[in-house]
């Protein structure tokens, strides 16, 4: 779920610049093995791919059927162990990372729906995910997000 976070948040607004942790060979590589990757130029290719197309059905301006292009080819194998019966997924290796993260998207709708959302401040571009029990979360940080909305509202109703 932290990888989902990640990549998800992989592209800030930082000081209203664009930053992409993904778009220079070297830092993508570094972000990709920084999260089990392997950091070939084909699976920074789908881990963008697969960071708008997730992006754009976390903001419901896609459905999620937009995510099958990333799943083709991945395959779902039951195995049993001591522990019983488990799945593996099986997927070509630079498709690997980007698999686990349309997975762990998957999953997160599934255990928490609703609670992976964007962050409200309209000039960020980060995403959070709503582990509050009141299920009312807002902001990416508090401390950022949630402070300067919080001043831009008290300027307004003292002006």
């Amino acid at each position: 779920m932290d990888t989902l976070l990640d990549l998800l948040n992989s592209r800030p607004r930082v000081d209203g610049e664009e930053r992409d942790a993904l778009g220079e060979p070297a830092a993508g590589r570094r972000w990709a093995r920084e999260h089990g990757g392997e950091g070939s130029l084909a699976e920074l290719a789908l881990l963008r791919a697969a960071r708008d197309a997730l992006r754009d059905v976390v903001r419901g301006e896609s459905p999620p059927a937009a995510l099958r292009p990333l799943l083709e080819g991945v395959h779902q194998i039951p195995e049993f162990t001591s522990d019983g019966l488990q799945w593996t997924v099986k997927t070509p290796p630079h498709a690997r990372l980007a698999v686990e993260v349309v997975l762990a998207w998957a999953a997160t709708e599934k255990r928490l729906p609703g609670r992976l959302r964007p962050c409200a401040n309209d000039e960020c571009r980060l995403f959070l995910l709503d582990r509050s029990r009141a299920n009312r979360a807002r902001w990416c940080s508090m401390a950022v997000c949630g402070n300067r909305e919080k001043a831009r509202r008290h300027y307004e109703r003292t002006r």
